[in-house]
């Protein structure tokens, strides 16, 4: 079966021309144009290992992957065997011959088997099918495949080194999800603490470097790389508030100038940056000089107080001394990146612009990530013929009109007993007895005790009503108000109050009757 595809993948012509063709020859299945499910993994099983072969053969040519079985004297526009293989399988995909998550795998299994500099190639044939692969019906079989494949190809690569490989799986990642896809949202907003910045401890021989103003500098990175502990330790917002302050007025102590900026600027020239500076201490003062490399610390800076500023999140844990040192250093940092050439207004403009944007994410997040699509909403056509009447209302709108008709006669609507009542409080509390039964059943996240609203009201209604029953409050909590009448036998016993309270109760009325008695008779002298 192997060898009918291999060879028919080596004829000429487009692969609907033979595609259908050769998978009836091979599997004979029961319907003319589309696989049972056992017949797909046949398929798939074999095509997996005709695919593992290819690469095998390749390597041992010596020969690229995606160029193995091209002739030298092939003009450009053809294509090796693998990406014939791979788009006659595409197109038995797109067109639901065979089960739409094949082509996904293919390409998972063909990265897995290749090494990172064919794997570039392999990603640039991805790339040219991204409208083919994005298809619904192939996008839901296969979405998940694809972002573990991706993720894959991440975690090989060097972030380092490969800049511009990582940034092109990522904008491709980009296209190929819905823009409200939650697998690509950080949801609990978690930090990469792994990515540590390391730098010189101990100073070097020889170097005359302030190297406390070095160390200062590169353990702003500590907090940079997790912004959430600052908002929990006063002590770690104070160490980076010193060390902020140190750094910042070096800066404005050293400023640049216009020519110092075009000299040195590189962001112009097409050169290939990587993510992180060098942190050796021989280069601090080249990297002071540097345009750019300030920029990187204080745009820093200003994610950081942003993040600290999100409305819901640090809300209990920061104080007002905290929001007020935040607004003098970002007042800081602005004007520090303000003055630092080239084009120091234009380039923080840019970056207010993108921090306030980033906000309409925060919130869009926080709120569960509700999807962007919306569905049209269909317009309801009138009828050929008249035009509807507006209703015509006796008091100008149907809201006032509804609100006349209540009563026959309106004022005494108002006074009326029945438009605002009280409840009884044997009513009121009847719920909350039914909870306390053990014979009842009812769990306790139901019960009517953890409603702090019912709580409240039924305590208003017992101060006005039952003070006797309100007074055992504060002894017995919520419970022991419900009046003992609605409690069962087992229930009641633990509010009920005791003899000796009852006794001295008793004592305190005779004695203040006999004194009121007192009174009175000396009034009548």
């Amino acid at each position: 079966m192997m060898e009918a595809f291999r060879r028919a993948i080596l004829q000429p012509g487009l692969p609907e021309t033979f595609a259908l063709k050769i998978v009836q020859e091979v599997i004979k299945p029961q319907k003319q144009t589309k696989l049972a499910q056992d017949e797909n993994q046949l398929l798939e099983n074999m095509l997996r290992s005709l695919l593992q072969e290819l690469v095998s053969s390749a390597v041992q040519s010596g020969e690229e992957i995606m160029q193995y079985g091209k002739s030298i004297d092939d003009e450009d526009e053809t294509q090796g065997v693998i990406p014939r293989l791979l788009d006659v399988v595409l197109y038995l995909c797109e067109k639901e011959h065979v089960e739409g998550g094949m082509i996904f795998q293919l390409l998972e299994d063909l990265t897995e088997m290749s090494t990172m500099r064919n794997c570039k190639d392999i990603f640039r044939y991805i790339e040219s099918k991204q409208d083919i692969l994005g298809k619904q019906e192939l996008f839901a079989r296969g979405k998940l495949v694809m972002l573990r494949t991706c993720n894959q190809l991440l975690r090989r690569l060097s972030k380092a080194n490969d800049v511009i490989f990582c940034g092109r799986i990522l904008m491709f990642l980009a296209h190929f999800f819905p823009l409200s896809e939650r697998s690509a949202v950080n949801i609990k907003g978690v930090f990469n603490t792994s990515n540590e910045t390391k730098y010189e401890k101990d100073p070097p021989e020889g170097i005359s470097v302030d190297f406390n103003f070095y160390k200062t500098l590169w353990s702003l990175q500590d907090y940079f790389c997790n912004p959430a502990s600052l908002s929990t330790s006063p002590v770690k917002w104070q160490k980076f508030t010193s060390s902020l302050m140190v750094v910042l007025n070096t800066f404005e102590a050293q400023p640049l100038s216009e020519e110092e900026g075009a000299d040195n600027n590189l962001e112009e020239e097409a050169t290939t940056f990587n993510i992180k500076y060098l942190t050796s201490s021989k280069l601090m003062g080249l990297e002071l000089k540097d345009p750019s490399f300030r920029r990187h610390i204080l745009l820093q800076c200003l994610i950081l107080f942003d993040y600290l500023k999100a409305p819901g999140k640090n809300d209990k844990d920061s104080s007002e001394s905290m929001k007020e040192e935040i607004k003098s250093c970002e007042d800081r940092v602005k004007k520090l990146l303000e003055v630092t050439p080239p084009k120091g207004k234009d380039f923080l403009h840019s970056i207010e612009h993108i921090l306030e944007r980033e906000k309409n994410w925060v919130w869009w997040k926080r709120d569960g990530c509700p999807p962007f699509e919306k569905q049209p909403v269909e317009k309801k056509t009138v009828n050929d013929g008249a035009k509807k009447r507006r209703p015509r209302w006796r008091l100008g709108n149907k809201e006032l009109s509804q609100l006349w008709k209540w009563a026959d006669q309106n004022p005494n609507a108002l006074t009326d007993p029945q438009r605002v009542r009280t409840p009884a409080i044997s009513d009121y509390w009847k719920p909350l007895a039914e909870d306390m039964d053990d014979s009842a059943g009812i769990e306790a996240e139901y019960h009517h005790k953890n409603k702090k609203v019912y709580c409240w009201k039924g305590l208003r209604f017992s101060a006005r009503q039952d003070l006797e029953g309100f007074s055992k409050f504060t002894e017995h909590g919520i419970e022991g108000v419900v009046p003992l009448e609605l409690l069962p036998s087992e229930v009641r016993s633990k509010f009920q109050g005791k003899p000796s309270d009852r006794s001295k109760r008793a004592k305190k009325e005779e004695t203040k009757s006999a004194l009121h008695q007192v009174e009175e008779s000396q009034v009548s002298f």
